[in-house]
């Protein structure tokens, strides 16, 4: 349990955007455009927003499949094509037209499972945790932990999980952490760049405060900012494993955040559970930011052979 008084605190009050995602994931800053794209991965939708010109510029791709996550692609316009984590597998997707052909698939049962979240390690490799999809109800434990290097080779890392979330490296590069989320833990690995293979997993931060550890991003100092799930809330846990600070949000179901320069802008998700007219069931799915004074690490490009 934090110390109340030794944790730094911000209060957000209402959306940056107020689009009611149903289940808003995946914030990815371009920095070379200035955009913030994220995702509907109930509603298969990709969202992109100009952080200069404002809720205004919003832009809305419809796919026919959900989407998880993406990232960008060494040598790749951003505005052109990304990667994406899909039904199936990891695609390249075409942003002008919304077509996506798939790189490599999934394992297990094709219907079941869909991506979840994912990320591109220091080293171009991309990493993926998959789960059953919606229709099938309450996830099984039939989830994977996948490492795809450069292209289409794909390794199971760790099989057997319910919800697979987040991934980040620390800033030396040496460490892998990754969330999975019924277990209310972070674990972390040491990590080898030369092959990406990982050791001496253990506990990083096990969360035993209200809500469910859902996305998170790491910052320049190694902090980790992570999203709590009905827990309307994100907290910043120290490389020491320690809650250190708290954005305290108006809706329960937060998701996932990225760095924007200073700011954090965070994901959300629909909460129909609160009653009509609270500001938790008003503003659920809604896109938030807040000046929390310091960056976060670089993404890394995704690397084809």
């Amino acid at each position: 349990m934090a110390d109340l008084n030794q944790v730094q605190q911000w209060h957000v009050t209402e959306p940056y955007l107020d689009l009611h995602c149903q289940l808003g994931e995946g914030p990815y800053f371009e920095k070379g455009t200035q955009t913030l794209r994220f995702v509907d991965i109930k509603q298969k939708r990709l969202h992109t927003v100009s952080v200069t010109e404002g809720p205004g510029s919003l832009k809305t791709l419809q796919l026919d499949s959900p989407i998880g996550v993406t990232a960008n692609i060494q040598g790749q316009d951003p505005q052109e094509k990304i990667l994406v984590a899909l039904k199936y597998g990891i695609a390249l997707l075409d942003r002008n037209t919304g077509q996506y052909d798939y790189l490599t698939r999934i394992g297990g049962e094709p219907d079941r499972m869909r991506s979840n979240d994912g990320a591109v390690d220091p080293h171009s490799r991309f990493w993926l945790g998959t789960m059953n999809d919606f229709h099938v109800g309450e996830p099984q434990t039939e989830g994977s932990l996948y490492r795809f290097d450069f292209g289409k080779s794909k390794e199971e890392i760790e099989s057997g999980l319910i919800i697979p979330n987040s991934f980040g490296w620390s800033p030396d590069g040496k460490t892998m952490y990754f969330t999975h989320t019924p277990e209310n833990t972070i674990f972390a690995w040491d990590y080898n760049p030369e092959d990406g293979s990982l050791s001496n997993k253990r506990v990083h931060y096990k969360h035993e405060e209200k809500g469910h550890l859902d996305g998170f991003r790491v910052d320049k100092d190694g902090n980790i900012w992570h999203a709590l799930y009905d827990g309307g809330s994100v907290i910043k846990i120290s490389p020491a494993g320690k809650i250190v600070g708290r954005v305290i949000l108006p809706t329960n179901n937060i998701t996932c955040v990225e760095f924007v320069g200073t700011e954090l802008f965070i994901t959300s998700a629909a909460d129909e559970d609160s009653e009509e007219g609270t500001p938790s069931r008003k503003f659920g799915g809604g896109l938030f930011r807040v000046d929390v004074g310091t960056t976060g690490l670089a993404h890394t490009e995704f690397k084809l052979e």
